[in-house]
């Protein structure tokens, strides 16, 4: 992507007006032939960032206030819970809950499975699931281990600390079309706030499946990068909430129009926030959830402090909700010489395989 972006991005935008989003937006997208892809759409992501943070600026306002005010006094956002065993997940879910999260997503690691999706590598520590090295790390996988385990977790947690906070869920497109519609109808009594990526999206048909056998709501999209990702699953009804983010899918202007799309049928955003997306992203997205009318939830896993000294930034969090400040523009600034402390260092995401081999959908 970078070079996407210095190499042919970068150097047609000099002498073009900044003001002109909608027009240089267009340009990139159109004059793509092989477009839509994930690079071409997060270079063009960056951008369209940049741009509005310009127009904002320039008339000195924050950049929710330009895209047409607040639509809510703040960002409700979902924390990460995980844990080797339900005691440890259920020891970081109080934790988080005294830190006032509202919503909260929770993982664990399942019996008979050395680590999986969402456990973090030791008690204590964040999920990072990227590793160094000159290969991914290979993960077994059981989907019958997992069906039988993670009602267990969901029991838990709602006898523990019961149904006043939103419980959400990340499958990682593990499970295929039959085995996420009965799981989803398993765990109805739990209330989950949603199941996320239950089954891999590709052929979106599958999840008429999915919907027709439980009424758990169904998030899905965090891979997604054009509305045209998006328009089937929107249109047939057939998830509760999107999860495409404004860093891979056009942008503000891109993900504006997939969730002006959404908002005809009800379906709301809940935008995919880890921390591998910087913090000009997430703080792009909370100017856009602020606004953005069919909101429903912003995921937020948090930044190191070496990070946040890179990118000095606005937001403030309490009581579960974020708000991006008052700042004109994006509110956050990068710090060029701080950053150049710290090296790009590559990692890989894991690869999962069953336990006979076969490789599987991590």
């Amino acid at each position: 992507m970078a070079s996407y972006l210095t190499d042919h991005l970068c150097p047609q935008l000099i002498g073009r007006d900044a003001r002109r989003i909608e027009d240089i937006w267009q340009f990139f997208y159109k004059g793509a032939y092989w477009r839509r892809g994930p690079v071409t759409m997060s270079a063009i992501s960056a951008v369209d960032m940049a741009l509005w943070d310009i127009k904002a600026k320039a008339a000195n306002m924050p950049l929710y206030q330009l895209l047409g005010g607040a639509s809510r006094e703040g960002v409700m956002v979902y924390c990460h819970t995980t844990g080797h065993t339900i005691d440890d997940v259920l020891e970081d879910y109080a934790r988080h809950k005294e830190q006032g999260f509202k919503a909260i997503r929770v993982q664990c690691g399942v019996p008979g499975m050395k680590t999986t999706y969402g456990m973090a590598k030791g008690k204590g520590l964040a999920y990072e699931p990227a590793t160094k090295g000159q290969w991914p790390e290979e993960q077994l996988w059981s989907t019958e281990k997992y069906l039988d385990f993670t009602p267990k977790l969901f029991d838990a947690v709602r006898n523990t600390f019961g149904f006043n906070e939103h419980l959400l869920h990340d499958m990682h497109h593990r499970l295929t079309p039959i085995e996420a519609a009965r799981f989803g109808k398993s765990i109805e009594d739990y209330r989950l706030f949603w199941m996320e990526d239950p089954t891999p999206a590709e052929n979106q048909a599958c999840f008429r499946l999915v919907r027709q056998h439980t009424v758990t709501p169904i998030a899905v999209g965090e891979v997604f990068n054009s509305i045209w990702d998006c328009k089937q699953l929107i249109e047939e009804q057939l998830i509760d909430y999107i999860r495409t983010t404004l860093t891979h899918a056009g942008g503000i202007t891109g993900m504006r129009r997939i969730a002006d799309f959404a908002s005809l049928y009800q379906v709301r955003t809940g935008s995919h926030g880890p921390s591998d997306l910087s913090p000009v992203c997430m703080a792009a997205a909370l100017h856009f959830d602020l606004w953005v009318p069919n909101f429903g939830v912003q995921e937020f896993m948090g930044y190191s402090e070496q990070m946040l000294e890179v990118f000095p930034h606005n937001w403030t969090f309490e009581g579960g909700y974020m708000h991006p400040g008052d700042k004109p523009g994006l509110g956050i600034e990068f710090d060029e010489k701080l950053a150049a402390k710290y090296p790009y260092d590559p990692a890989y995401l894991p690869v999962a395989r069953l336990e006979d081999g076969t490789l599987w959908n991590w």
